[in-house]
C-alpha cells in the first residue's frame, strides 16, 4: 500500500473502533493495546500497568510476526502466548516504522473481519 492509501485506510480502521467503542479515536498505543486484548483472548478485564506493556509487545510480535520477524513459542501456564524473534527487524526511520505499524494493524482488522479471505 502506498503511504497515501494507509493513512485513509487507518483513519477509516480508527473511526470504525471509535465507534464501535463509542469512544474518541484511538492513537497507535490504544490500538496495539487492543491488539493485545484480542490475542490474549481472555476478554477484556482490569490489567496492570505492566500488563498493560505486555499485551502491547504480543500486539507488536503478532504484527510483525506476518513479516517473519517473530514466530509464536506457545502460551505460559496463565495462557499469555511468548514469541521468539527469528530475525532482527531493520531499523527503519520514524515515519517508515509508523506507516508499516498501521499498514500491520489495517491487515490486522480485515483478516478479523475477513478471516476466509
Amino acid at each position: 500500500m502506498k503511504p497515501a492509501e494507509v493513512n485513509k485506510r487507518w483513519e477509516e480502521l480508527q473511526q470504525r473502533i471509535a465507534d464501535d467503542f463509542d469512544n474518541e479515536k484511538p492513537d497507535l498505543k490504544v490500538m496495539l493495546f487492543l491488539i493485545g486484548v484480542q490475542e490474549l483472548g481472555q476478554g477484556p478485564r482490569k490489567f496492570s500497568k505492566r500488563q498493560k506493556e505486555e499485551l502491547m509487545h504480543i500486539a507488536n510480535c503478532k504484527l510483525f510476526s506476518k513479516m517473519g520477524f517473530y514466530e509464536l513459542e506457545g502460551l505460559d501456564q496463565d495462557g499469555w502466548p511468548h514469541w521468539k524473534a527469528v530475525k532482527p527487524i531493520p531499523n527503519y526511520t520514524l515515519l517508515e516504522q509508523e506507516m508499516l505499524i498501521k499498514s500491520l494493524m489495517v491487515d490486522y482488522f480485515d483478516e478479523i473481519d475477513n478471516p476466509q479471505e
